[in-house]
């Protein structure tokens, strides 16, 4: 590591608060350990877990880093021992569980990919958080099948721009829920068969009278409050709903009663706390999946905007107005 710099410009949180918080700082630059690599970082992903850190409700896991971001893309640059993967100047993209808002960052190499074929860094750093989450919850978590009818809330954030796609590609009938007509306009052309603007209609009302009373088979949620009632309301029978955020609130009060009377499965999960073999398993499964759908463009990345790092402020502001549409993405 003698060719490369001793410190390196981070962006970090000075104290809970707005996004003001995001102060750049100068740190050592890290050395990778056993299995890692250390990546120059090209472009970082910004997602809404990043803002729940930054307001002091979102503490990363133990033993990770400070500094906010979850997902980043760039060149490798020093390898730790044992890296058998990869090799210095490949061009890879990567989920961490912190440390993406820095001009280097530390990954272990089975939680690293390379870069799909015909995407550039910014669109590939804003790959893995979202996608790794939709697999894991949607596919795994959920179940979801080639026929049956997928519902998501929030259709035009990163993971439901990504959970459309993949739902569709996978043979599933499509359900998005968004904010106005512009937002599902876009939920349709990213495949999506119905979208529901929740500002003028009642979402379960549509999906009963879209699927004929059925219901959805799989429902992705990161809205919690009411919605969790509403949501057995709108699963069919057997459905599976699979909660990963909780926007409006996780203590509301819910009636039980439709989860036994369609023996419905409500489960959950957050992706950062778990170690990284579980998040290996993950990439390989996209590798062999995704990755030949996003080289061929059959599956694409929606970048909203982009913002250089030392501007972290900027996107966090334009993340809390909610007025994007698929990511928002750091750059050096």
């Amino acid at each position: 590591m003698s060719e490369l710099p001793q410190t390196m410009t981070v962006i970090a949180i000075a104290q809970p608060g707005g996004p003001e918080v995001l102060v750049p700082e100068t740190r050592p630059l890290p050395r990778p350990g056993a299995g890692e690599i250390l990546v120059r970082v090209a472009a970082a992903g910004v997602n809404r877990p990043d803002v729940f850190q930054r307001q002091g409700n979102y503490a990363p896991p133990k033993g990770t880093s400070d500094i906010p971001g979850l997902e980043f893309a760039g060149e490798v640059v020093a390898l730790g021992a044992g890296v058998a993967r990869f090799s210095i100047g490949d061009e890879v993209t990567a989920l961490t569980a912190g440390g993406g808002y820095a001009e280097y960052a530390l990954v272990h190499e089975t939680n690293a990919l390379p870069i799909p074929n015909g995407i550039d860094a910014v669109a590939a750093a804003a790959i893995p958080e979202t996608f790794f989450t939709v697999w894991s919850n949607v596919f795994d978590r959920g179940g979801l099948q080639a026929g049956e009818t997928f519902l998501v809330h929030g259709g035009t954030s990163g993971i439901g721009v990504a959970a459309i796609q993949l739902a569709k590609a996978f043979g599933a009938r499509v359900i998005a829920t968004a904010g106005g007509s512009a937002k599902c306009a876009a939920c349709r052309e990213f495949g999506a068969d119905l979208a529901i603007d929740y500002h003028t209609a009642d979402f379960v009302q549509v999906v009963k009278d879209f699927t004929e009373g059925e219901g959805a088979h799989v429902i992705l949620d990161m809205v919690g409050g009411d919605y969790i009632e509403r949501n057995y309301q709108a699963a069919a029978v057997e459905g599976r709903i699979v909660q990963i955020a909780f926007l409006n609130g996780a203590r509301p009060p819910v009636d039980f009663t439709r989860l036994m009377l369609k023996r419905l499965t409500h489960t959950g999960s957050t992706l950062r706390i778990r170690d990284v073999g579980f998040k290996a398993a993950i990439a390989r499964a996209l590798e062999d999946k995704v990755w030949p759908l996003l080289s061929s463009g059959q599956i694409r990345v929606v970048v909203d905007s982009t913002f250089p790092l030392v501007n972290a402020v900027d996107a966090h502001r334009r993340m809390e107005t909610s007025g994007h549409i698929g990511k928002i993405v750091l750059t050096a």
